[in-house]
C-alpha cells in the first residue's frame, strides 16, 4: 500500500487553475480507477476529475469553493499498488510514502518553499499566490501589468470576490476611479515588503483600503432579482473585457446562397441515412470561412503586446446556445483538414456534447477564429463580440427568400433567391476596413460560387 497525492490536473493549454465545485467522495470511501472523485470548474468548462488508480480516499486537502493551481495537491489516496510500481521513494522507507499523481499519470513530487524578496515581489507574483494574505487571479495580474498598476496599488483595493479576493471588475473600477481623480496615486516606487519593522504595534495593523468598490444598488418597485450563475458571470466578464481590449468594427455583406440551399435539399436525406447525422448549413459555411482564411491569413491572428501572432493552424470556434440560456464556444481543431462530411460530424458532435454539458477543456481551447450562427434564431444580421485573444468573428444571418436581380447573358431579370447577411466584426488595432471587408466578401464569393453538382460521397 502507498499514499499518493491526487493533484489538480491540467485541463487545457491555457487553464492554470480550477475551482473545487463538489467532492463526489468523502474520506474513507473506496475509489475505483477512472471513477470520478470531484467536480472542478475552470474558466472554460466544468468537468469531473477521475482517479487514476484504485484505492481509498484518506484525506481531502482542498475544500469546496477553493481555487487551486494546476499541479497542487487536492487529496491523499491510499492506493492498492506497491510503491515501487508508482515511483521511486521520496521519503524514508520507515514512514508512509507519498507521491504526487495528476489525473491519468503518476509523477514524483518535490516540495520546495518559495522565497520571495522585495525586489521580485511584482515580477514573480503567480496566480493564486498569497500576498499579505490575499490571492490574485492570472487575469487580475495581467490587467494590472497592462494598465501599469503596481502590486502595491492592487493590494490597496478592497475586493468583492470570495474571501475578499480582488476581481477583474474591482480592478476596472479602481482604474476608472483613478482616471477620474477619485483615488490618490500610490507610490509605485516603494515595494510593500520594504517597510522597516517598527516597535510600535500599530505599524503592523492593517491599513484601510485606498479604494473600496461601490455596494450594489437597492431596487424599489416590483422587480425580481436573479443571481447570475457562474457561467453567466464568466460570459459577462469576457464580453466586457473584449470590448475594452479590442476596438470593434463590423462589415456586412449579403450573399446569394441559393445553390447551397438546393444542394443541401438534394443531399440531406441521403446524408442522414448514410452518416446518421443531420446535414446543416453551418459546416458548409465553415468550409467557406476556412478557404477565405487561407486567402487572407492575417485575420487568423492574435495580439501579444506589440506583436502580431499569425496562427498557422485554422481552429474554428462555433458559438452554441445552451438550454440554460448561456453560450459556449467549442472549437473545431484543424478545420482545414476536414472535408464537408468531417466538418458536419464535428459540428454535430460538439453541439450535442455542449448541450449535454460533456465538453472538455480541450474542446474549448485553441480557437483562432469564431463563427456564430445568429440566423438559427431568425436574426438577419448581428454585430458579434470577438472571442479574446482572437482578432475577428463572423455572424451568419438567417437564410431568407427575397426578390433579387439576376444577371444573365440576355440581360437582367428578377427572381426569388435565397439570401443571407454575413456580419464580420474585427479588431481595428490590427485589421483595417480593407482587410476586414475583403475577407467577408471572399467568404460570400465562395458561398455564391458553390458547385450545385458537387458530390458529397466519393
Amino acid at each position: 500500500m502507498a499514499l499518493v497525492e491526487l493533484v489538480m490536473p491540467k485541463m487545457g493549454e491555457s487553464v492554470m487553475e480550477g475551482t473545487i465545485l463538489n467532492w463526489l467522495k468523502k474520506p474513507g470511501d473506496r475509489i475505483q480507477q477512472d471513477e470520478s472523485v470531484l467536480e472542478v470548474a475552470t474558466d472554460k468548462v466544468d468537468t469531473e476529475v477521475p482517479s487514476p488508480f484504485n484505492g481509498i480516499l484518506k484525506e481531502i486537502r482542498a475544500t469546496q469553493g477553493q481555487v487551486v493551481q494546476v499541479g497542487s495537491a487536492i487529496a491523499i489516496i491510499e492506493t492498492d499498488v506497491n510503491q515501487s510500481n508508482v515511483s521511486e521513494p521520496v521519503t524514508p522507507a520507515a514512514t508512509p510514502q507519498t507521491t504526487s499523481v495528476p489525473a491519468q499519470q503518476f509523477q514524483p513530487v518535490q516540495r520546495t518553499a518559495p522565497v520571495e524578496t522585495a525586489a521580485t515581489a511584482h515580477s514573480s507574483a503567480q496566480p493564486g499566490t498569497p500576498r499579505n494574505g490575499r490571492f490574485y487571479s492570472p487575469l487580475v495580474l495581467n490587467i494590472a501589468r497592462q494598465e501599469n498598476i503596481s502590486l502595491a496599488e492592487v493590494e490597496t483595493i478592497a475586493g468583492t470576490g470570495k474571501d475578499g479576493r480582488v476581481t477583474k471588475n474591482d480592478l476596472f473600477d479602481y482604474i476608472q476611479a483613478k482616471k477620474d481623480g477619485k483615488v490618490a496615486p500610490a507610490n509605485e516606487e516603494q515595494p510593500v515588503t520594504q517597510q522597516a519593522p517598527k516597535e510600535d504595534k500599530k505599524a503592523s495593523a492593517p491599513t484601510e483600503p485606498a479604494y473600496v468598490a461601490k455596494p450594489a444598488a437597492s431596487h424599489g418597485g416590483n422587480v425580481e432579482i436573479i443571481q447570475m450563475d457562474r457561467m453567466r458571470k464568466m460570459i459577462a466578464d469576457r464580453m466586457v473585457e473584449s470590448k475594452r481590449i479590442s476596438p470593434h468594427v463590423t462589415s456586412f455583406v449579403e450573399a446569394d446562397v441559393t445553390n447551397i440551399v438546393y444542394w443541401r435539399n438534394r443531399w440531406k436525406n441521403d446524408f442522414m441515412e448514410h452518416e446518421n447525422v443531420a446535414l446543416t448549413f453551418t459546416p458548409i459555411f465553415i468550409e467557406a470561412v476556412v478557404k477565405a482564411i487561407k486567402d487572407y491569413p492575417m485575420v487568423n491572428i492574435s495580439i501579444e503586446e506589440d506583436k502580431i501572432i499569425v496562427k498557422k493552424d485554422i481552429n474554428i470556434g462555433i458559438a452554441v446556445a445552451l438550454p440554460s440560456g448561456n453560450l459556449i464556444v467549442p472549437v473545431i481543431k484543424n478545420a482545414d483538414q476536414l472535408n464537408i462530411v468531417g466538418l458536419t460530424k464535428k459540428v454535430n458532435d460538439l453541439a450535442k456534447r455542449a448541450r449535454q454539458n460533456k465538453l472538455t477543456a480541450d474542446d474549448l481551447s485553441g480557437g483562432t477564429y469564431t463563427v456564430s450562427n445568429v440566423g438559427s434564431f431568425g436574426n438577419l444580421m448581428g454585430t458579434p463580440i470577438i472571442v479574446q485573444p482572437q482578432a475577428a468573428i463572423l455572424a451568419l444571418g438567417a437564410v431568407v427568400k427575397k426578390p433579387a436581380v439576376i444577371e444573365t447573358p440576355q440581360g437582367d431579370t428578377l427572381g426569388i433567391r435565397h439570401m443571407m447577411f454575413l456580419s464580420h466584426s474585427y479588431d481595428h488595432r490590427v485589421i483595417d476596413g480593407s482587410l476586414g471587408g475583403m475577407f467577408v466578401r471572399r467568404v460570400a464569393d465562395y458561398l455564391e460560387n458553390f458547385d450545385v453538382n458537387r458530390k458529397i460521397f466519393v
